[in-house]
C-alpha cells in the first residue's frame, strides 16, 4: 500500500523544521536596492549651487511621501506573509508530530494483530468458534462463549483502529504537503514585498540625499506644514465627540496608550515589533498585547477584523486607520492627537489625528 511510502515521505518535513523556526528578520534599516522601480525614479533636483524653489521642494516632498506610502503598503504585505508563514510552520510541526505518533500507533496495532494471529495458529489454525463446537464439555463450551465474543470484539477493534489510524495518517500527510506549499507561497510573497520595500525606501532616500543641508531642513518644514494644514482642516470639519456613546476609556485602553506613548523616540524600522524599534502596526499590536488584548499584526488586518466605530465616538486607545489601502495606523490618545511610528527615518511620535487621510476607526476592546 502507498500509505506507508506517503507517510514516510511526509516525515522528511521534520528535517526542515529548523528552517521554519528562523523568521525573516527586519531589525536593521533595509539595504537599498541598486535598481529601484521606474515609479521610484527621482525628478530633476537642482544642484546645491542652485537652491531649489519652494515649488521644487513641494514636488519632491509629495514624491517622497508617495514612495514611503508605497513602502508602507509593501511592509503590511510583508508582515502579513510573515504571520502566515509562522502559522504554516506551526501547522507543519503539529502535523509532523501527528504523523510520527500515527506511525508508532500503527506499529503497535500491527503487533497486537500479529499476536492474535499467532494465538490462533497455536490453537491448530481453527477459529475459536469452531473449537467450541468440537468441545464435548458443556461447561467449557459455556465458559468459552464470552471469551470468543471478547476475542472477536478485540480483533474487530484492533482492525478498525488500524484502518482509521492509517486513514488519518494519509490525511495528515496530505495536509502537511498542502501546508508546505502554502508556506513556500508565503515565503515568495515575503521576498517580493521585501524587494519592493527596499526599492521604494532607496528611491526616497536618494531624492532627499541630493538636497543640500538647508534644503533638507526646508523639506522637513514643508512636511510639518502639510501635516498642520491637514490637521486644521480635519478639526474644522470633525464631528462633535459623542461622549454618551463612546463612554469612558477602559482600563485596557489606558494600558495600551501608556505602552504606546512610552515608546516615543524609538526609531521606525519596517517589520519591527519592538522593543527597540517599531513599524506602525508593530507599535499598535504590541501596545494592545501589553494591555492583555492581542490584535492582528498588520494595519490592514486590524481594519478588516476589528470592530469599527464612528470618528465622533473615538476614545483613547482606539486605532485610526489611514489611507485608502489601510496601510498606516496610529493610536488615538485624546485631544485630537495620535501616537504612531511614521516611516523610515522617523521615530515614534505624537501627531495630529487628522494629519493624514483617515479611512476609519477601530476599537480593539469593544
Amino acid at each position: 500500500m502507498n500509505r506507508r511510502h506517503c507517510a514516510a515521505a511526509a516525515i522528511t518535513l521534520v528535517c526542515a523544521l529548523g528552517l521554519l523556526t528562523v523568521p525573516v528578520q527586519a531589525m536593521a534599516a533595509p539595504t537599498p536596492d541598486a535598481s529601484p522601480s521606474p515609479a521610484a525614479s527621482a525628478p530633476a533636483v537642482p544642484s546645491p549651487a542652485a537652491p531649489s524653489s519652494e515649488e521644487d521642494l513641494e514636488k519632491i516632498r509629495e514624491q517622497i511621501e508617495t514612495l514611503y506610502r508605497q513602502a508602507g503598503a509593501a511592509t503590511d504585505a510583508y508582515n502579513l506573509a510573515e504571520e502566515q508563514t509562522k502559522k504554516q510552520s506551526g501547522e507543519i510541526v503539529k502535523l509532523a508530530k501527528a504523523i510520527v505518533d500515527g506511525q508508532a500507533r500503527i506499529a503497535e496495532l500491527k503487533d497486537r494483530a500479529g499476536a492474535q494471529a499467532r494465538e490462533q495458529y497455536r490453537n491448530g489454525g481453527l477459529p475459536p468458534g469452531a473449537q467450541l463446537v468440537l468441545s464435548d464439555d458443556p461447561q467449557l463450551f459455556l465458559d468459552g462463549v464470552n471469551k470468543v465474543r471478547t476475542s472477536q470484539q478485540a480483533s474487530k477493534t484492533v482492525l478498525a483502529e488500524l484502518t482509521r489510524t492509517q486513514e488519518d495518517l494519509e490525511t495528515y500527510t496530505q495536509d502537511a504537503s498542502s501546508n508546505w506549499h502554502k508556506l513556500e507561497t508565503n515565503r515568495v510573497k515575503q521576498a517580493e514585498a521585501k524587494k519592493k520595500i527596499n526599492a521604494q525606501i532607496a528611491a526616497a532616500e536618494k531624492l532627499e540625499s541630493r538636497l543640500a543641508k538647508e534644503e533638507r531642513a526646508r523639506l522637513r518644514q514643508l512636511e510639518q506644514d502639510a501635516a498642520n494644514r491637514a490637521q486644521s482642516a480635519w478639526l474644522a470639519t470633525r464631528p462633535t465627540p459623542n461622549v454618551d456613546v463612546s463612554g469612558a476609556t477602559t482600563a485596557a485602553g489606558k494600558a495600551a496608550v501608556a505602552f504606546a506613548t512610552a515608546q516615543i523616540g524609538k526609531p521606525y524600522v519596517w517589520g519591527a515589533t519592538g522593543p527597540g524599534s517599531y513599524d506602525c502596526s508593530g507599535l499598535t499590536s504590541q501596545a494592545w498585547a501589553a494591555a492583555g488584548r492581542p490584535i492582528p499584526r498588520t494595519s490592514q488586518e486590524q481594519w478588516r477584523l476589528l470592530p469599527r466605530i464612528g470618528i465622533q465616538d473615538m476614545r483613547p486607545g482606539d486605532l485610526i486607520i489611514y489611507h485608502a489601502d489601510a496601510s498606516h495606523v496610529g493610536m488615538y490618545v485624546g485631544d485630537g492627537a495620535i501616537v504612531h511610528s511614521p516611516r523610515p527615518g522617523r521615530h515614534v511620535t505624537l501627531a495630529g489625528a487628522g494629519s493624514m487621510k483617515i479611512l476609519g476607526v477601530v476599537r480593539p476592546d469593544r
